[in-house]
């Protein structure tokens, strides 16, 4: 765990959830992360990119959207990481927990999400538009979002790799759908997970660049 981190337990309907949160001193909003397909609160690439975004005092709370018995579950049979309904409830129910706490209720809320994550984070947006101020996406699956994309309201940042060819036609076809402000950013020789070097060091950059002007 990061200098200042601690676990947290957020309630989601039935199931309670582990969490990572850091909120630094002068911290001026808080992005929630919703992880990809088989990922976990643990993700290098995520835990990456809220580093970042906490040096530009903006506070972080890493999740997992699936409970330990879910996760086994999910390891056999894959379902339940496109169950984006389910991990979107669970995303509204963190939200609703944000809004709650003290330490955090005062905080502008924003979304970070990947892959199937992005798809969970805009349904959520859309659910709880009056609170969430801004949404990223990396390497999402927007598409995954069916209809709620044109009820998000937050300025959403949808950023693909230039070498993510079938994701990137996924996003323009989600931003034509969309009525709030959206921004393509597209990463020239990156692939879907931002493998390549450099790449996530750009996706980082423009996350906290995103989130500090809408988040501010």
């Amino acid at each position: 765990m990061a200098v200042g981190e601690h676990r947290v337990r957020i309630p989601a309907g039935s199931v309670s959830l582990h969490g990572d949160l850091m909120v630094p001193d002068g911290s001026r909003g808080i992005v929630l992360f919703a992880h990809g397909s088989g990922s976990s609160r643990h993700s290098p690439r995520n835990r990456y990119v809220a580093a970042a975004l906490r040096e530009a005092r903006l506070a972080t709370l890493l999740m997992d959207l699936l409970t330990m018995d879910e996760e086994a579950i999910d390891a056999r049979t894959g379902h339940l990481r496109f169950d984006i309904a389910l991990l979107a409830s669970r995303l509204v129910a963190t939200t609703d927990w944000l809004v709650s706490e003290p330490d955090t209720a005062h905080l502008a809320i924003g979304y970070f999400g990947a892959s199937t994550g992005a798809a969970a984070a805009l349904i959520a947006g859309a659910e709880r538009r009056q609170v969430v101020r801004a949404i990223v996406s990396r390497g999402g699956r927007p598409d995954l979002a069916g209809d709620a994309l044109g009820r998000v309201t937050a300025p959403t940042l949808l950023i693909v790799g230039g070498h993510d060819e079938p994701v990137i036609a996924m996003n323009r076809d989600a931003m034509a759908q969309m009525r709030a402000k959206v921004e393509l950013e597209i990463v020239p020789g990156a692939s879907h997970l931002f493998e390549e070097a450099g790449t996530l060091e750009t996706v980082a950059r423009l996350a906290r660049d995103w989130f500090v002007r809408h988040l501010g």
